[in-house]
């Protein structure tokens, strides 16, 4: 398979991706990984073998595909004008990706993904939508996610208060086969329910019924994205040379450069494709991010001076063909001439996501494999959530969350000062309402990180991160300073039958995450966003510029002068 590539590397980088390249052939990695050979990450087979499905569910879904389409068009014509996805991590962030780079055919339903529990958030989507011509898709593998369900009693009640209603007809579900999600689809007499295979986990689930029911809604070819992956497989089925696979060659260059300290994996890609990052983040950090190494996933961080960067950098750059892409290539040409190495692959349109889709997971894979970790498990997700579920239980008891330390914005700023050094990334953790201002408001902030300290950013919404890059927070490298921005989520939002609202959901989910980041040691500031929450950022992203010299004026310096000969 011919694949547009183009490599800038310096000379001492490329001979560790060589060398890399040579230990894969050396020890038949891309044939071992084909036959499932869990030894390639772990001497025991636990949650190795049952997570390799994602290698061939695109022959089994190419069977699924023409159902597919006879159910999106049954959707299309009950009248249906949004679909409302609810899920988090691997369940949602491969279907954003699609919404966001393709959008919905004509005559087909908009697709809105809400992975968040914040307030403002789930009014958003409930008050762009008609509750009675509405699809709900519950996502989720294990079928117990506290937001999915949460979200779910929400607009289970929202449509039965609203005139015209299906009722059941108007939910369906994607999950494994037996989970609780199941048997409420059944209790409730939801529409359909689609049973995914449960041996490919969340991350790895992109290219089966988690990500191709969402794309069938919204009118896309879904036989035409399985094709563009399936060409990709087979070229990742290339044995030697390995720099003709694209997916062991991707996962070499990966690997071999974070042993050399450009662990900061910075995808940079065109405006249609942006989201691609949101997916590329969770699939490297949740598989890689553990026993104290890992790749560290870059995505949306605006491209500043080329000087401004470390050493600690890979750039990937997905280019778009017929894209805005000026900008973006003479950013990326600047990167090259400075002497960072760059990986330029091109995508002719945008089915060609789905072969970016089959290519990172298997370097992924492959990545896992020289990196010495297993890549289909999450330890330390659960921590985060064993926290929240005690954080409710002690506000049940005693009508409190956890005491905090708050930083003003000023404090925060002078704390992040002195822990920035060469080589750390900051990780800001934004509990709020995404919006354009907010989303301004955030690249600059990482912007004054990157070009006044010299540090790596990544920013992620909460709770939505806790599903992506949460495992490499507490599981990866150590050089991650974390950054909670928490807005005052007013005003709140039941949850139906439940003890809590969505805001003290939210907030037990970020007072639980503290405490996993501090277990582990890792240095943590909250911040309190107050009612502007975009000035607060704004304030913060100030007081990180160094200060200017005060210029005194000429009248200044002769009235100092004669003070000083009276």
């Amino acid at each position: 398979m011919k694949r547009e590539i183009d490599r800038s590397f310096p000379p001492e980088l490329q001979s560790l991706v060589t060398a890399a390249q040579a230990r894969l052939a050396a020890s038949h990695v891309v044939e071992r990984l084909w036959a499932r050979d869990y030894r390639l990450w772990k001497k025991e087979s636990t949650d190795i073998v049952n997570r390799l499905g994602w290698l061939t569910i695109i022959d089994e879904m190419k069977e699924q595909a023409a159902d597919l389409q006879t159910f999106a068009n049954s959707v299309k014509a009950r009248g249906i004008r949004d679909v409302v996805l609810l899920g988090m991590g691997g369940s949602s962030l491969g279907p954003e990706v699609l919404r966001a780079s393709f959008g919905s055919s004509r005559g087909f339903p908009r697709l809105w993904v809400l992975d968040s529990t914040i307030p403002g958030w789930v009014r958003q989507v409930t008050q762009a939508i008609d509750p009675a011509r509405s699809l709900f898709i519950l996502a989720s593998k294990s079928g117990g996610t506290i937001e999915v369900l949460s979200l779910f009693a929400h607009f289970w009640k929202l449509v039965h208060a609203t005139k015209g209603h299906q009722g059941g007809e108007q939910f369906i579900a994607i999950t494994d086969p037996g989970t609780s999600l199941e048997k409420l689809a059944a209790e409730h007499q939801f529409g359909r329910t689609f049973s995914s295979p449960a041996d490919i986990g969340g991350r790895y689930s992109v290219l089966s019924y988690f990500g191709l029911v969402p794309a069938a809604l919204m009118g896309i070819d879904v036989a035409q994205l399985l094709a563009r992956a399936a060409t990709m497989a087979r070229a990742c089925q290339v044995q030697s040379p390995v720099v003709l696979n694209p997916g062991a060659d991707l996962g070499a260059t990966m690997a071999s450069l974070a042993h050399a300290g450009r662990n900061k994996v910075t995808i940079i890609t065109s405006p249609q494709i942006t989201a691609f990052g949101l997916w590329a983040e969770q699939l490297l950090a949740e598989s890689t991010g553990k026993e104290g190494t890992g790749l560290i996933p870059v995505a949306n961080e605006p491209i500043v001076s080329a000087a401004a960067y470390g050493t600690d950098r890979l750039f990937v750059y997905l280019r778009l063909k017929n894209d805005q892409n000026r900008s973006f290539d003479r950013q990326v040409a600047r990167l090259a001439r400075q002497g960072h190495p760059v990986l330029t692959i091109t995508l002719k349109d945008r089915y060609d996501l789905a072969t970016e889709f089959f290519r990172w997971e298997v370097a992924t894979a492959v990545a896992g494999h020289l990196l010495a970790i297993h890549p289909f498990d999450q330890p330390n997700v659960q921590e985060s959530k064993d926290n929240t579920a005690r954080v409710l239980k002690t506000l049940q008891s005693t009508g409190k969350l956890p005491k905090q330390a708050l930083a003003t914005a000023t404090q925060a700023a002078a704390q992040l000062k002195r822990a920035c050094h060469p080589g750390a990334y900051v990780a800001i953790l934004a509990y709020t309402t995404p919006s354009p201002k907010m989303e301004q408001a955030l690249r600059a902030l990482r912007r004054a990180l990157i070009s006044h300290h010299h540090v790596t950013t990544t920013a992620g919404y909460g709770p939505r991160y806790l599903h992506s890059t949460g495992q490499l927070h507490k599981g990866g490298p150590t050089s991650g300073l974390f950054l909670q921005l928490i807005d005052q989520m007013s005003p709140d939002l039941a949850i139906p039958g439940a003890a809590v609202t969505f805001k003290t959901l939210a907030r037990a989910q970020a007072a639980g995450d503290i405490q996993a980041l501090h277990a582990h040691g890792r240095p943590a500031i909250v911040m309190q966003l107050g009612k502007n929450p975009v000035a607060a950022i704004q304030a913060l992203t100030k007081s990180l510029a160094p200060r200017k010299p005060v210029k005194r004026s000429l009248n200044a310096r002769s009235t100092s002068r004669r003070s000083s000969k009276k």
